[in-house]
């Protein structure tokens, strides 16, 4: 016999698929208006920038990726056209080749962040208490 949710799990589920549609949604209009890349951009620049020197390959970097990236290998050729990125060797496979971000793409993530931060602020900061972000942050973490 099936699995059936309590009716207040699947209240949880619809209010935080809700949640992070609407506040993602948010954000993307906000850099919009601003004339700035959508958020994929910034994560996978962000990703890139925490991985210093080295880079990522290109699947280390599709696993750190907060939001879903179906066509990374095309997210990665508009940030090496846009000059944001750039691809270098690989030394421990010749095959392959790592990303890593250029100057002009630690400019435009911060650039993006000044915009992306508000808009986090705007959607979550003005909306909760400190003790109730840290409230939501331990329980989503033990969804993950």
């Amino acid at each position: 016999m099936p699995i059936k949710p309590h009716e207040t799990t699947v209240a949880a589920w619809i209010a935080l698929a809700r949640a992070g549609r609407l506040v993602t949604a948010r954000i993307e209009q906000r850099l919009k208006e601003e004339e700035l890349p959508p958020l994929s951009w910034y994560d996978a620049l962000w990703e890139l920038e925490k991985a210093g020197d080295c880079g990522l390959r290109p699947f280390e970097l599709e696993k750190a990726l907060l939001f879903e990236q179906y066509n990374l290998s095309r997210l990665a050729d508009r940030l090496v056209g846009a000059g944001l990125v750039e691809r270098g060797a690989c030394p421990e496979d010749r095959r392959g080749f790592r990303l890593r971000i250029t100057a002009e793409g630690r400019v435009l993530r911060q650039d993006m962040w000044a915009v992306y931060g508000a808009a986090i602020e705007e959607a979550i900061g003005e909306r909760l208490t400190v003790e109730d972000a840290e409230t939501l942050a331990v329980l989503l973490k033990k969804l993950q």
